[in-house]
């Protein structure tokens, strides 16, 4: 039998001395700067040699913490509330003052009274509201709604020939559902973007905190008056009883789990598919379908690679490593999916990733986030089946940043095609901070008012549901043919007939085969 990763070899386990204490002889290795953006991957395997299942690194320059890069280490972690607290007023060095109150990092690792950041009832208290809310949400509307939104953005750049989809499709995509699911209007969605974005990038992080709570302030003021069929409206009248500050730092998680990883997700699948030979071979050649590309990354190179951080309520021995009691353990869910333990595991279909977390604080959305991703991805192949990079995979730019993994740009080309409807198309993000030249800006309607442009939100009626108030009707672009969706997705019509393959001389993909990802082969 083996000892279990809590208990610790034989003898004195190997003592990490607490940040800033006179024995604490290396400070740790960084995990922010384009450096390590450029290739984590080397950084976790000199942190595994070095140090083991745990190792000490620097989420910001006077921030150190405890890195866990084992798999069976992270999901004792994870499984362990009764000796991990995930509660940020443990934090010793916040109590101490030996972190500032203006520190970058609070506004991603601070304490807020919402369902990331408590432990207890507290949290049992405010993920009931946020899971009955997602359970009211029907993924067959989710689907629809996806469809018809991906459609709309990519007529607005099929004629053009190339587009960035990090910047006009993938950042968009979430930002849509987010917009509609919780009723929120574009002025305010605009803020909260560009809040969550600099908080994750750690840029001026604190004037971004300031926009995103603005913003959800905002959004809150707007329910309380105007309530609707949507998350938000959801969240308030929950028995939970939930306050207006509890909503705006509910809201601020659901921002910030429903929109950041999500276009990560779908950007870092679809970077995958057109530079991985696995999946960008011909049909002659196999390949593999979306589903397990999406397995791939969540897997390899997920979307938010560390977080979970953990504070020991006492002293304890992981995987022969001494945590103190207060310290922030971080789990790098990219390097436990990567241990080399794990070696010989088959990854696609395999969905034991750590991606999204584990535990009493595992992702409740994870079913929606997979589904808008599969969808995403789906409509784009088999609009635009002749994509390809504009450059050289490994030329693509990554956004520093200790805790995602996230593209800064995915130029593409292809053979231009027209766009298949003859409304509007959705106008795009007016993102705050990016290089490129700036798209459009989104609508100045409220969302719930604009519904029929981008597709009903009936999220409402799903059958498994308990009784509740449901929308009226609104108009949208007409159903057209319906056709199998991926394996990864729910059973449900698609938006629109497939258009004829761009015309291309060279050696076409796969995807430009629809029956084969359409039954999952």
């Amino acid at each position: 039998m083996t000892d279990s990763p809590l208990d610790g070899p034989a003898g004195e386990p190997r003592a990490v001395p607490p940040p800033g204490c006179p024995a604490h002889g290396v400070t740790g290795v960084p995990l922010y700067g384009p450096e390590f953006a450029d290739d984590p991957g080397s950084v976790y395997a000199r942190l595994r040699r070095d140090h083991g299942a745990i190792a000490p690194v620097l989420l910001e320059e006077s921030v150190e913490a405890s890195l866990v890069v084992s798999y069976d280490a992270a999901l004792q972690l994870l499984r362990s509330p009764e000796m991990f607290a995930k509660d940020p007023r443990n934090w010793k060095a916040v109590n101490d003052g030996r972190i500032a109150p203006d520190n970058p990092l609070l506004p991603m690792m601070g304490y807020r009274p919402n369902a990331l950041f408590t432990d207890g009832e507290e949290h049992t208290r405010y993920r009931s509201a946020i899971s009955d809310g997602l359970d009211r949400i029907d993924p067959i509307e989710l689907r629809n709604y996806v469809q018809r939104s991906a459609d709309k953005l990519i007529d607005g750049f099929c004629a053009d020939g190339k587009v960035d989809l990090r910047r006009e499709y993938a950042l968009v995509v979430p930002l849509l559902v987010f917009m509609d699911m919780f009723g929120c209007p574009p002025a305010i969605a605009e803020k909260l973007v560009r809040g969550m974005s600099g908080i994750f990038d750690v840029v001026d992080a604190e004037a971004s905190n300031a926009v995103l709570t603005e913003g959800t302030i905002e959004l809150v003021a707007l329910k309380r008056e105007k309530p609707g069929a949507d998350m938000t409206s959801w969240l308030m009248a929950h028995p939970a009883g939930l306050t207006d500050e509890e909503m705006v730092h509910q809201l601020a998680l659901l921002m910030g789990a429903g929109t950041e990883p999500q276009q990560n997700l779908i950007a870092n699948s679809l970077m995958l598919l057109l530079s991985d030979d696995r999946f960008a071979g011909d049909l002659a050649g196999g390949s593999m379908p979306i589903d397990d590309a999406l397995d791939e990354v969540l897997w390899t190179d997920p979307p938010i690679a560390n977080y979970g951080v953990r504070y020991p309520l006492h002293d304890v021995d992981v995987a022969g490593v001494r945590l103190r009691a207060g310290e922030p353990v971080v789990v790098s869910f990219t390097a436990a999916n990567t241990d080399p333990a794990l070696a010989g595991s088959q990854r696609a279909g395999n969905r034991a990733h750590l991606a999204w977390s584990a535990g009493p604080h595992a992702c409740p959305a994870k079913d929606s986030a997979r589904l808008i991703a599969a969808v995403a991805i789906e409509r784009l192949l088999d609009r635009l089946p002749d994509l390809e990079l504009a450059v050289p995979a490994d030329q693509l730019r990554w956004r520093p940043g200790p805790f995602h993994r996230a593209l800064a740009e995915l130029p593409v080309v292809f053979p231009p095609v027209r766009p298949v409807s003859a409304a509007a198309p959705v106008p795009l993000l007016a993102a705050a901070g990016q290089e490129a030249a700036p798209p459009r800006s989104l609508p100045s309607q409220p969302a719930a008012e604009s519904a029929s442009q981008y597709g009903d939100n009936a999220w409402s009626t799903h059958q498994g549901s308990r009784a509740r108030p449901t929308s009226q009707a609104r108009p949208g672009p007409p159903r057209q043919a319906e056709r199998p969706p991926t394996s990864s997705t729910q059973q449900a019509p698609t938006s629109t007939v497939s258009t004829p393959p761009s015309a291309r001389g060279a050696r076409r993909r796969w995807w430009s085969f629809p029956a084969v990802w359409r039954r999952g082969r």
